[in-house]
């Protein structure tokens, strides 16, 4: 892999997190001592925070307003982003590769500012980065198109044939190879077209464990 700087997505692509994004329905029904169903937590993945929030009461008989129970999720997902979240298995040595032979590497996340700080340094891969852009500050998401690339691009003063882009999403993957960026699709099992991540991307990498081996 030959490049002179990087932009890593952080979720399911630097931090092993996808996990709890996708079990925080059936988190809190366990939490007020409900059964979920078992959809529960595909139903709610498809919803916003709010309308997931609102299905979870509806449909296991929550107490309290849906206000109160979204509060409660984001004590749980601040809980996790500052306690218990774990870097991807060998990105640890993969980032310290990078850095040895000088790659300069940059975060983009649609994770707001201080939960995404914050899990970083959970995480102990805070201090491989220059910084770090938000879709919340860039004025778009990664669906939408590829605004935060191209900044984080700009403070890498790089270029695109020169900037590797990390993503285990295929739409946000997508919306990076469209702009011209050379990708790289990184395996999380919350993706489940992993044939259209391999088709699109410059590099596959099913672990990070895998491209340290033998280094």
């Amino acid at each position: 892999m030959r490049l002179q700087s990087a932009i890593f997505d952080m979720d399911g692509t630097l931090l092993d997190s996808m996990g709890m994004w996708r079990t925080l329905g059936s988190a809190l029904a366990k939490n007020h001592g409900k059964t979920a169903p078992p959809d529960l937590d595909r139903q709610v993945a498809s919803l916003g925070l709010w309308e997931g929030t609102a299905y979870c009461k509806e449909v296991c008989g929550l107490p309290g307003t849906v206000d109160e129970l979204v509060q409660e999720i984001w004590g749980t997902i601040e809980h996790f982003y500052r306690h218990d979240v774990r870097p991807k298995p060998g990105l640890v040595r993969f980032l310290s590769i990078l850095k040895m032979e000088g790659v300069w590497m940059y975060v983009a996340t649609a994770t707001d500012r201080p939960l995404a700080e914050a899990a970083l340094k959970t995480a102990g891969v805070d201090g491989f980065f220059r910084g770090m852009i938000t879709t919340r500050e860039a004025g778009q998401t990664k669906r939408e198109g590829p605004e935060v690339y191209e900044r984080a691009l700009r403070r890498l003063r790089s270029t695109k044939k020169d900037t590797v882009v990390f993503e285990d999403a295929l739409h946000a993957l997508r919306t990076a190879h469209d702009a011209g960026f050379r990708t790289a699709a990184v395996y999380d099992p919350s993706e489940p077209d992993q044939e259209e991540m391999r088709r699109l991307a410059e590099y596959y990498i099913e672990s990070f464990e895998e491209m340290t081996e033998g280094g």
